[in-house]
């Protein structure tokens, strides 16, 4: 028997029965949906952090931390220490980053500093975190703007807007801000100037007033009142370079930050803390400012991933704290093949209660053409054309219910992302990714269950005895 004449008597038989195939084909539906959205949702966990670790640097990245800014320096690097020390604390100053430039095999190193600010708008005051790097790191970071442009390197500070920057403004009077009232501050983050204060800390603890002076009483302390001058915090007027896309509700790895170009910051915070410490600078035991400028961290590209695990073996053999976005992104890969193995077998099981479905389907379609299979039989139709007719229409059911499950999966996973938006729960992109090659797979694999539930069916209708089959009313 020829390929298309099995084709059409497999076909004709499930056109006479359409209730039941409609209803067996509904099972593979149901299954093959929910695998795929089941798997999707785990895909767009992991699409999201790749392109979190894009917007760090890559996998040829790592980020070098030392001592916390802000602790006390027990010699190592202080004036008039001899160089004799206790503890030799680990910063990211100049000459660190020096240093792991001549490194082989890095391409390049670049600081980054973070500190907290104040921000003063008419009524309005809100707290941000500060984050000053090199033009060149932010613009390597392919961050999507909404107006404006990546703050420009010069004499004047500019400041790009995280998207979510709005929400944590407050009224001075009051003291309410937009998770209170659910309004947003009446400020153009893309076009108005506002004030910053980089020593909050100071601000708000009343020397906001020029040339302050904190004074002891004599009759007190018993002797002469004494003056000590305290500075004031102040001012500087910054102007928006530009405020990153999304709105206030969708999260992501900018949504509370405000980003500066870095020898701008640092040329404010050495002209307004002139002889003083300045807000999250390591100091002296005597209190003095450390003599050099210390970073937050220090961004190490390398040229090859193959060498980052041994220039980071090399670093933290320095004492140094390093992380990796290979190391980070193993880990969780790890983490994520669980909870894509769970969420897919969640899914599996509808897909086996169709299988089940459609052995149940040919079993019964076995039952009423037990005379159709004897009579086939005595006119000579082989043993082996019996099972391909039945495998063919099961292999037909999986591989409907498999085109219409894929559909009817795009179709759920759209809904969901409208739904839900990834930001609002931490993602960077939709909860729910389906690529491309997840398609012809999830196709083939309900076509392949499909099969498998046909085979013992299949075996069966050959093993029917032909005089028995037609005898069989």
């Amino acid at each position: 028997m020829r390929w298309i004449d099995l084709l059409r008597i497999s076909s004709s038989n499930l056109k006479r029965r359409k209730l039941r195939t409609f209803l067996t084909v509904l099972g593979v539906i149901i299954g093959t949906a929910s695998i795929v959205v089941m798997i999707s949702l785990g895909m767009g966990m992991q699409r999201s952090l790749y392109k979190e670790v894009e917007e760090s640097g890559g996998l040829t990245s790592i980020k070098v931390r030392g001592s916390n800014a802000g602790e006390v320096m027990y010699g190592g690097r202080t004036e008039g220490d001899g160089g004799s020390s206790k503890k030799e604390e680990k910063y990211i100053d100049g000459r660190l980053l020096k240093h792991l430039s001549e490194i082989q095999h890095v391409e390049k190193v670049s600081p980054v500093y973070q500190m907290n600010i104040l921000l003063l708008k008419g009524i309005y005051e809100g707290t941000a975190d500060l984050i000053a790097m090199k033009p060149e790191e932010l613009k390597e970071m392919n961050i999507k703007l909404a107006s404006g442009s990546l703050p420009k390197p010069g004499s004047s500070l500019e400041f790009l807007y995280g998207n979510g920057i709005p929400t944590l403004f407050y009224e001075k009077a009051t003291n309410k801000g937009y998770y209170d009232t659910r309004r947003l501050p009446d400020i153009n983050f893309a076009r108005d100037s506002m004030f910053v204060i980089f020593d909050p800390e100071n601000y708000h603890s009343g020397n906001n007033v020029l040339d302050s002076m904190v004074t002891t009483d004599k009759n007190k302390t018993g002797n002469a009142a004494e003056t000590a001058p305290q500075k004031s915090s102040s001012k500087y007027v910054v102007r928006p370079s530009g405020v990153i896309a999304g709105g206030i509700e969708k999260y992501n790895m900018h949504y509370g930050s405000v980003y500066c170009d870095l020898d701008s910051l640092q040329r404010i915070l050495k002209k307004e803390f002139a002889g003083r410490v300045i807000p999250g600078q390591p100091k002296t035991k005597s209190g003095k400012p450390y003599k050099e400028f210390v970073y937050t961290y220090a961004q190490v590209h390398v040229d090859e991933i193959e060498h980052v695990d041994a220039i980071a073996s090399q670093i933290r053999d320095m004492g140094y704290e390093v992380e990796t976005n290979a190391e980070y992104l193993d880990a969780m890969k790890s983490q994520f093949a669980i909870v894509q193995a769970v969420l897919g077998g969640i899914g599996a099981v509808s897909l086996l209660v169709a299988a089940i479905g459609i052995a149940n389907t040919m079993m019964m379609s076995i039952y009423e053409r037990t005379k159709e299979i004897g009579v086939i039989k005595v006119l000579g139709c082989s043993l082996k054309n019996i099972k391909q007719m039945f495998l063919l229409e099961a292999a037909f059911i999986g591989l409907l219910g498999g085109l219409l499950g894929n559909a009817f999966s795009f179709l759920i996973s759209g809904t969901i992302n409208f739904l839900v938006s990834g930001e609002q729960i931490g993602l960077d992109s939709s909860i729910s990714y389906i690529p491309w090659w997840m398609v012809p797979v999830s196709m083939g694999f309900a076509m392949l269950v499909g099969i498998l539930a046909g085979y013992f069916p299949a075996k069966r209708a050959m093993q029917l005895s032909p005089l028995e089959a037609i005898r069989n009313n």
